[in-house]
């Protein structure tokens, strides 16, 4: 039996990403979540991409539009530029280089990307979601705190 090599690069995928894809594990760190995101994209895994993303963004994603780009390109290696894991007691920034081929070119998509940490489990806070949330608002992360004195900085 052949051993799959993970596309986060970080070992083999079934002792790898696998087991957070599954729901068997929780990521341990925003990288952790960075990286099994990264190679959930690879796996074609778009109901995970929905599940680690902020509670209160989800909804908002348009998962078709992730699923094609999932689909449409070939992804390559993931490369972690760097990582802070304690921006304050619950957010983190994670800096990666996503490889991919899109079928015309290789391409490099450069990120810096914050993720929260909510009920012991990361969630990505993604800045692309079209949402109308005032700053008095209950925060997008589920943590009760206001939007403005919680994730408001991060995105």
């Amino acid at each position: 039996m052949s051993q799959v090599q993970c596309p986060c690069g970080k070992g083999e995928y079934a002792n790898c990403c696998q087991p957070l894809h599954a729901g068997r594990e929780n990521a341990q760190t925003a990288e952790q979540l960075m990286r099994s995101r990264y190679s959930a994209f690879a796996q074609h895994e778009i109901d995970y991409i929905v599940q680690t993303t902020a509670l209160g963004q989800q909804q908002a994603l348009d998962v078709s539009a992730i699923a094609a780009w999932s689909q449409a390109n070939q992804w390559l290696k993931l490369e972690v530029v760097q990582a802070q894991e304690k921006l304050d007691k619950n957010h983190a920034q994670v800096e990666f280089k996503a490889h991919y081929h899109d079928g015309q070119q290789a391409q490099v998509h450069h990120e810096i990307s914050h993720f929260v940490k909510f009920e012991q489990r990361w969630y990505f806070l993604d800045p692309t979601t079209e949402m109308q949330i005032t700053m008095k608002q209950p925060c997008i992360c589920g943590s009760g705190r206001k939007f403005k004195q919680c994730c408001a900085q991060f995105l």
